[in-house]
């Protein structure tokens, strides 16, 4: 038993490592590449996702990367990428859509989830570990492969769980704004096709949940907070 907890402990301490050492790179990244947003329609719509949250304002980074994304950082920054504000400049997403994007990142801030990551990383990794002992000495040349496989599998399940804790709070807070879910309904069913969506990859091994997962999440907490659909 100590021989396999001493490589455990060591993919621990070596997880914990890699994660500072990747949000001191994303930090960095970020910050060289980055600009405060500074547009009025949506600057109007950010206030008012304030007033929602109780705070006096939010401030939003412009991520110089064509990608569609938004992120929210380690330290609590939420981005929106040029990629976003391209899609918007073409009339593809609408103001209403980039706030909701805000209010997801927001949640993610507001909830934990980079702290929680850390935590499911070196679960993940440890998972690794412990797995490839066990299956490598009945399975000598595909037992590393199968423990990967199922740390994914581990580490996608987690990430897609907090997206949905992620909408569920976006969605809280676009209704108290005053903005409603419409535009975060209608901008998943458009996300796909901006960002290529999963390819062939299986469901349970991509990091984001399905488009209608996330739709039908909303909706039922729609009717559960009483709110039409």
């Amino acid at each position: 038993m100590s021989a396999l907890l001493i490589p455990v402990l060591l993919a621990i301490g070596y997880a914990v490592v890699m994660y500072r050492l990747s949000v001191w790179r994303t930090h960095k990244l970020l910050t060289d590449r980055s600009r405060p947003l500074r547009d009025p329609a949506l600057a109007l719509l950010t206030q008012r996702l304030a007033q929602a949250q109780g705070v006096d304002r939010i401030d939003v980074q412009v991520f110089e990367i064509e990608p569609v994304n938004g992120l929210a950082a380690p330290d609590g920054r939420i981005f929106l990428t040029r990629g976003f504000l391209t899609q918007r400049a073409k009339g593809r997403v609408t103001d209403e859509e980039l706030a909701a994007v805000i209010a997801h990142e927001l949640g993610h801030v507001a909830l934990g989830h980079s702290q929680r990551r850390m935590i499911d990383f070196t679960g993940q990794n440890a998972i690794f570990v412990m797995l490839s002992a066990l299956l490598g000495r009945f399975l000598p040349f595909i037992g590393v492969w199968i423990a990967n496989l199922i740390s994914a599998a581990v580490a996608a399940r987690l990430s897609r769980r907090d997206e949905f804790e992620a909408d569920a709070y976006a969605t809280a807070l676009l209704i108290k704004a005053g903005i409603g879910t419409g535009p975060q309904k209608s901008l998943f069913r458009k996300l796909a096709g901006m960002t290529g969506g999963g390819g062939g990859m299986p469901v349970w091994l991509l990091s984001h949940p399905s488009t209608d997962e996330r739709i039908a999440a909303i909706e039922a907490n729609e009717r559960r907070w009483g709110q039409p659909a």
